[in-house]
């Protein structure tokens, strides 16, 4: 029997509580004890948990509610490595807030970060602005917390829309501000389960043949964009048709080599678990293989994207996943 592999020091497998976001939305049971089953299940005891599903105060926490939430993930064993926060830059659909109001919107979550013990927070790559992230060090630092800012999905490093965004994070050089990667970048192919319900809702036959045979070509997504233009995406599978367009990623594993100094961590985004042809378990052995030696520590979070168009068990689903991804890191650190 082949002994089973074990992933390198420092590299904490986490699950994000995203993955139960049709459970916390139904709302039978409080956020709090679904967070906590999560742990209590065995199937992760480091978890990423997002602010506005498991704190009814959001955005300002409450101290009560903080605590509540600390201690009954601590019970079950479990602990928080980064909390997933917002920032909403309007106070009305015509009104910005200002720089100081921004600053006010944000300052709980991390307070509220910090008190559940989480490791750091989370935001989308560039939206707080070098401005902002100034007037949050002090806080950072104060809190004893980082600040990871989110690539994803379409989002390229060297992009003109992400590039200066990355920019600014190394030339702070300051260990409180780290990128985090969601592997949402790295698809070779898209899922079946996502290609079966754009073609249950009428997507045209010959842009599924193109999608299915070759995602990563330039002329697919130039198709992508022009049925979007024409008008001929099926009403039913709009938002869905979406993530063509942003949250569903072209790169390589490669392209990230030069990110590596300023990673805190990754997304080991999935959609389902069908493995045809490598398109789960080959993104994460390329990604193994490149931080094999690398020096990274921190942590690679399960999350499940599926559950916008499947019913699968959150908890079974997650587990099998986190299973497949241990050993696919570990094969690629091997190697």
């Amino acid at each position: 029997m082949t002994a089973p592999r074990t992933l390198p020091d420092g590299w904490i497998l986490a699950a994000s509580s995203f993955n139960w976001t049709p459970e916390i939305v139904e709302a039978r049971r409080p956020a709090a004890a679904i967070v906590a089953g999560i742990v209590a299940a065995g199937v992760a005891s480091t978890l990423e948990l997002e602010a506005g599903q498991v704190l009814r105060s959001y955005p300002a926490p409450n101290e009560r509610e903080v605590d509540a939430l600390r201690g009954s993930i601590t019970e079950s064993g479990g602990s928080i490595a980064i909390l997933g926060a917002s920032l909403d830059d309007f106070v009305s659909p015509t009104m910005r807030r200002s720089e100081e109001e921004r600053l006010a919107f944000l300052a709980p979550q991390l307070r509220a970060a910090s008190r559940l013990g989480a490791r750091g927070v989370r935001l989308p790559l560039g939206q707080a602005g070098p401005s902002l992230v100034a007037r949050l060090q002090p806080l950072l630092h104060d809190l004893d917390l980082i600040l990871f800012e989110e690539i994803q999905g379409q989002q390229h490093p060297e992009s003109p829309s992400v590039a200066p965004a990355l920019q600014a994070i190394a030339d702070l050089a300051d260990p409180r501000v780290r990128v985090l990667v969601d592997i949402s970048m790295l698809m070779p192919a898209l899922p079946p389960s996502y290609l079966a319900r754009l073609a249950a809702s009428g997507v045209p036959a010959g842009l599924l043949a193109r999608l299915a045979a070759d995602w990563r070509s330039p002329d697919t997504a130039g198709a992508v964009g022009a049925l979007l233009r024409s008008g001929g995406v099926p009403p039913a599978v709009h938002t869905l048709y979406m993530n063509l367009l942003i949250r569903f990623g072209r790169s390589s594993a490669e392209d990230l080599r030069g990110l590596l100094p300023l990673v805190g961590g990754f997304h080991l985004k999935f959609w389902d678990l069908d493995d045809e042809d490598g398109r789960v378990t080959g993104p994460l052995r390329d990604l193994g293989r490149l931080l094999a030696g690398s020096g990274f520590r921190g942590t690679l979070t399960s999350e499940w994207g599926g559950h916008e168009w499947l019913d699968d068990d959150p908890t079974d689903i997650t587990q099998r996943h986190l299973a497949l991804a241990a050993d696919a890191l570990a094969e690629g650190a091997a190697a």
